[in-house]
């Protein structure tokens, strides 16, 4: 049987690579988008041309008050395109990069950052909690960034670490159903996140190279792989990690 993984943020980079990889494993996808409806759907198109059912749904994940709203959405989406009240696997991957140095960090910038990839993150599955099947799978997106500092980062990465520590309570509070909790903490990536800096700027881009141990930065498929193998019944005993893919960065 066919599972169904909702993934936040799933129109563009990292969300949209697990998606169509989770795809190509055999599962179908409940994907959300914040703003941009045409890229959803060609990644619903995308999924389709493999032969899995997708599904876009609008959301702000650092709108905590449109939850309720959502997870009715959920609900009609899975009765009528699966015939289910019930999906298998979560993954929070919205985000943004909103590069400031502390002293210059407002706070608005700072609000944006913790609403989206913190406070989002756990409301968001608290809200999806009664529509996630036992023995299920959570993965919450990270950074490399928790472990190694480069300035101008440091209200993203603080809301990333409380993420990290968000996963260890999750493991444990939800495991008396079987679902497992894991972290994937990406390093340095070509995508357009934070305005393309890794990807479009060639000097950071040869800078990050060469304090990475593999010799360059990454790039979306290899992130998505992963994650969607992460879901896999191969890794049901993976439960509680942090999984830094990173290609050895700044080790």
């Amino acid at each position: 049987m066919s599972t169904i993984t909702l993934i936040t943020g799933a129109s563009r980079g990292l969300g949209r690579n697990t998606a169509v990889h989770v795809a190509r494993q055999g599962g179908d996808v409940l994907l959300t988008y914040r703003s941009n409806a045409d890229e959803a759907q060609a990644v619903v198109a995308e999924i389709a041309a493999l032969g899995r059912k997708a599904v876009a749904l609008q959301l702000d994940t650092g709108e905590v008050s449109a939850f309720p709203d959502f997870v009715e959405r959920v609900r009609a989406a899975l009765r009528e395109t699966w015939q289910c009240d019930r999906f298998d696997h979560l993954v929070n991957n919205a985000g943004h990069g909103d590069v400031a140095p502390i002293a210059e960090t407002t706070e608005a910038q700072f609000d944006r950052l913790v609403n989206v990839h913190f406070k989002g993150v756990f409301f968001l599955t608290q809200a999806l909690l009664p529509l996630l099947a036992d023995g299920g799978r959570i993965v919450n997106l990270s950074t490399g960034l928790t472990r190694f500092a480069y300035p101008g980062y440091a209200a993203y990465a603080a809301a990333k670490a409380a993420v990290e520590t968000l996963t260890l309570y999750m493991a444990r509070e939800f495991g008396a159903r079987g679902i497992a909790v894991n972290t994937v903490a990406p390093g340095a990536i070509e995508t357009d996140f934070g305005g393309g800096v890794v990807r479009d700027n060639p000097e950071i881009n040869r800078h990050l190279a060469s304090i990475t141990a593999l010799g360059r930065v990454g790039v979306a498929d290899d992130i998505g792989p992963m994650i969607a193998g992460l879901l896999g019944e191969a890794n049901r005993w993976v439960n509680a990690q942090r999984i830094e893919v990173s290609g050895g960065q700044a080790i």
